[in-house]
């Protein structure tokens, strides 16, 4: 195959979820729908958290921080598919393929490190509750945000560097709805040995190691919770994780199902639609799961929404009178 390198590429093919023209316009209405229930679901969610001061605590500032991430990593993807569709296009340049691989690994490892720093943090709360407001103090709580931050713009950044040392073929069609690494790296010509092993690496460290974490923190949780005598006392301690561990069994969940097909599958189309579940799903589910399953972001909600209601109001009043 004829190769050439990276500096002459300046544009790559992305082929997105179907090749037929008279689904587009459904995926468009579809995408969209779901785009904007995530940004409005996510953004609300950091709006109850910072007007309710009695959710301005560690856990609450962790997901706030969630759910702007979340916000991010739909938007590094699916603006842009819509706008291919909307266009009749699929093409992406060098320079938006590379954009949007670092800020789509930026924003998935921030989400992975995250769910990581909000089980240590349940499990202090559950586990060592007189000593909660010591050990999760503002500061530390700031430099484990700033660690997740830094960690996940370093691998981000590390995969395209690596990126940018490989030469490609002349067949540039990616079989994905954005630029996905392991599909970018199957294109080059040049040796992927780095970036291969990179991409396995990385895979362990964002994969495993916060897993390791989350899984361990919450052996001890449960364990905590068992010595509790009463019913009630059991439930209340469940209720504050059970939002929590049911949005890290939905990501680490279909995370692991996108890769299980993504090895199973017969072609790259299949893997693609599974993604959409961690890329798309996840993100817009995050919300609800946490608005549904959380009093006091139910109240919140409720708070936000009189509050604005009623500013509203008074402004159409004001308006009215002059």
């Amino acid at each position: 195959m004829e190769g050439r390198n990276q500096t002459h590429v300046t544009e790559f093919i992305l082929l997105g979820l179907s090749d037929q023209g008279e689904q587009q316009s459904l995926l468009f209405w579809v995408f969209l729908s779901m785009y904007l229930v995530t940004f409005i679901g996510n953004l609300l969610m950091i709006l109850t958290i910072i007007t309710d001061s009695r959710l301005h605590t560690p856990m609450y500032f962790f997901l706030s921080n969630l759910s702007f991430s979340d916000i991010c990593f739909t938007s590094t993807t699916v603006p842009k598919m819509l706008l291919n569709i909307q266009t009749q296009s699929k093409v992406i340049t060098y320079e938006g393929c590379l954009s949007q691989m670092y800020f789509f690994m930026v924003f998935a490892g921030l989400d992975t490190f995250l769910l990581t720093v909000m089980a240590y943090d349940r499990f202090v709360a559950i586990c060592q509750p007189l000593h909660y407001m010591v050990i999760m103090n503002p500061k530390f709580c700031v430099i484990l945000l700033l660690v997740c931050w830094l960690l996940s713009i370093f691998n981000s950044l590390l995969h395209d560097l690596l990126i940018l040392r490989l030469s490609f073929c002349t067949d540039l069609e990616i079989y994905h709805f954005f630029c996905e690494v392991k599909q970018v790296i199957q294109l080059a010509c040049s040796d992927t040995f780095l970036n291969d092993l990179g991409t396995y690496l990385a895979s362990g460290f964002l994969g495993g190691f916060p897993l390791t974490v989350i899984l361990s923190s919450y052996s001890r949780i449960v364990t905590s919770i068992l010595r509790i005598s009463s019913v009630r006392g059991k439930y209340k301690a469940f209720s504050t994780c059970g939002s929590h561990l049911s949005v890290v069994f939905l990501f680490y969940g279909t995370s692991l199902g996108v890769y299980l097909s993504s090895a199973a599958a017969q072609n790259s189309r299949e893997s693609t639609i599974a993604s959409v579940m961690y890329t798309v799903v996840t993100p817009m589910l995050n919300p609800f799961i946490y608005g549904l399953r959380n009093r006091d972001i139910k109240q919140g909600l409720r708070k936000l929404f009189s509050r604005e209601t009623f500013s509203a109001y008074r402004i159409l009043c004001f308006r009215m009178k002059t």
